[in-house]
């Protein structure tokens, strides 16, 4: 069955091809049923191979399927091969499940837009490139995946073309993320001069072999593919674009800028984590940008009124809780919370889209309200996700990621109290802004009247994503609540490196504790002030203090600001001063001499057939006489 590993990201690329050959002459339910089909296959392949996988394990725990040799080159041999093991089937899984779910969604969500056709290819190719990102046994294979997922943030972020916010919008997501992929390809470069190969698996052997800890070329590699990481990623301080991603369609953004791309930083830390061994220095600083990146967004998702950018800055904060748990060692912790977080953040981006649509294409939330009692399946969806974002005890996914996360930044031997600190404040603020979200949409009296209500196609994706944002946490329980752990054993063959954690069983019930405190903490501040006294936040407002510094966190700390005076301005300011340099004065030369021959040879163009014949005679007489005389 695993021989079958290579169609899981040939289907969705077929996909794309069959649309975008065919796409215009299909009809719209021919393109869904391409288009969510295709996707839908290779999530039945791929749990069929997983399902082999567990049952069967191969041989060390990991499976290649070399398809074939991509280039030899001076000894440099890449090939076009797929890796197998715990974490990647994790994140195939991830993705072709979630993806499909996303793609049925869309098949309603979108089906009164132009360009149907295209949504589907794009969404298409996002997969595949995914999946072949996930796959890939080869740091080329992954780049190529990489920059394929770029490709499409930038197409389907710009999928309303027509409005030019979106246009601007998909070239800064675009431009800010290739810059952490230029770091990202010298690193690889810088790989293969010291290591002599780009293959995975071979490359960390011989990192581990030839690099002693804290050794400078260690650190510059891991260095350069963090800044990578930190672009597609969105975290600080490449963080700007994904706010703005929201301007495409709201099943775009519960794929790419919630459930997979965002994330693919977090694949690429942990794929390579030995490197991140081998250079300490770069770890803590991977723990120390997650804790301050999940503290900033979380602040800035306080002040937001656009539903889906608050959603966008939870997504920059619950990502910055993975990059605190990567930063530790706690590889485990960290893909824990991916998985838990995709089911999650996906249903508060779908449930988002159906109050949207409800809405005739309302975005801002306090033009919202009421909706509890006139969107219930949706009010309900909406909850369960909240609650697992917000880490409520006992009941939901998020709580268990969560603690994991928390527990390991106490306990481990990388661990520290300012990291821990970080990450309780952050749950604080998380169910804080998630309950005002929720208080404000769907609590109070009815602001916009309800004109569509979503039907099956998107129900049903809403409700079995609630299911797991729900249960799949029950897959690893802290030994206070059972000790169940099943998700960290899975992925202990691909992580021998794991950080030595406490066994203080008292100590970890306190902890479980002091983050369920938290977490309810800001559910009940919330409820104070979005429910009881929503007054007061007005009143507090108008205070000059206050006022500033909601207008601070509502721009997102002023990283936009700063970044145009400091980078944009004073680059375009040296393009336009350098527009007539030496260089230019030869190519303006050039054109100067193009246009001086044209205007001599325009003038023998006058209409006249006399100067015509004139000049067909002369010219003959001059050709003869040469002959006759030379």
């Amino acid at each position: 069955m695993r021989e079958l590993l290579w169609l899981i990201p040939a289907l969705p690329f077929a996909g794309f091809l069959a649309l975008v050959l065919f796409g215009s002459r299909l009809s719209r339910r021919v393109v869904a049923t391409v288009g969510a089909g295709s996707v839908a296959i290779s999530a039945v392949v791929a749990i069929l191979i997983s399902i082999s996988f567990m049952s069967s394990p191969p041989q060390g725990h990991f499976y290649t399927q070399t398809l074939w040799t991509w280039m030899q080159v001076g000894g440099f041999t890449p090939s076009l091969s797929l890796y197998l093991d715990p974490l990647s089937l994790v994140m195939m899984m991830v993705v072709t499940f979630v993806g499909f779910l996303i793609h049925l969604y869309s098949v309603e969500f979108m089906a009164d837009e132009e360009g149907y056709s295209r949504f589907f290819a794009y969404m298409n190719l996002f997969v595949g490139s995914m999946l072949t990102l996930v796959l890939a046994g080869d740091l080329l294979l992954l780049y190529l995946g990489w920059e394929g997922v770029g490709l499409c943030s930038y197409l389907l972020i710009g999928f309303w073309y027509k409005d030019p916010a979106n246009g601007r919008a998909a070239m800064k997501a675009f431009i800010v993320t290739r810059v952490g992929d230029a770091a990202m390809a010298v690193g690889l470069f810088l790989l293969f001069y010291s290591l002599g190969t780009l293959e995975i698996q071979e490359l960390m052997q011989r990192a581990t072999q030839q690099w002693p800890v804290e050794s400078g070329i260690a650190v510059a590699a891991a260095a350069f593919l963090l800044a990578g990481a930190l672009g597609k990623s969105a975290q600080l301080p490449l963080q700007t674009w994904l706010p703005d991603a929201m301007a495409g369609p709201t099943p775009v953004s519960a794929l790419i800028h919630a459930a997979t791309m965002v994330t693919a930083g977090v694949y690429l830390i942990a794929r390579t984590h030995v490197l991140f061994t081998l250079a300490p220095a770069v770890q803590s600083l991977v723990a120390i940008i997650g804790a301050v990146t999940l503290l900033m967004a979380g602040f800035s998702a306080l002040t937001q009124r656009d539903i889906k950018r608050v959603l966008a800055y939870s997504t920059m904060s619950q990502i910055g809780y993975m990059f605190l748990a990567l930063g530790v060692g706690a590889w485990s912790a960290a893909i824990f919370h991916f998985m838990t977080h995709a089911f999650f953040k996906a249903l508060l981006f779908l449930s988002a889209g159906a109050v949207i649509l409800a809405l005739d294409h309302e975005h801002d939330i306090f033009r919202m309200g009421g909706l509890r009692k006139q969107l219930p399946l949706t009010f309900w969806t909406f909850l369960m996700a909240a609650l697992s974002l917000s880490a409520l005890p006992l009941v939901d996914a998020g709580f268990y990621s969560k603690e994991l996360i928390l527990w390991q930044e106490w306990s481990s031997d990388k661990g520290s109290i300012w990291l821990w600190a970080a990450g309780i404040l952050g749950a604080f603020v998380t169910s804080l802004y998630t309950f005002r979200m929720v208080f404000v949409v769907f609590y109070g009296g009815p602001k916009t009247a309800v004109v569509k209500r979503p039907r099956n196609f998107m129900l049903l994706p809403m409700v079995i994503l609630a299911f797991f944002s729900l249960f799949s946490g029950f897959l690893e329980m802290p030994a206070t609540l059972g000790d169940v752990h099943v998700f960290t054993d899975f992925l202990k063959n691909t992580f021998r490196d794991e950080p030595v954690v406490s066994a203080d069983t008292g100590m970890e019930f306190f902890m479980e504790v002091v983050a369920s405190v938290a977490s309810l903490a800001g559910l009940l501040l919330a409820h104070f002030f979005f429910i009881r006294k929503r007054e007061a936040v007005r009143k507090l407002l108008q205070l000059p203090l206050a006022g500033s510094l909601h207008r601070l966190l509502f721009s997102g700390w002023g990283f936009e600001r700063l970044y145009d005076w400091v980078l944009v301005k004073p680059f375009v300011g040296m393009a336009r001063s350098n527009r007539d340099d030496f260089m230019d004065l030869i190519y303006s030369g050039i054109a100067w001499y193009q246009r001086l021959f044209y205007g001599a040879l325009s003038l023998t163009q006058s209409g006249k057939v006399r100067w015509y014949a004139m000049g067909i005679t002369l010219g003959a007489i001059m050709v003869i006489g040469m002959v006759v005389f030379l």
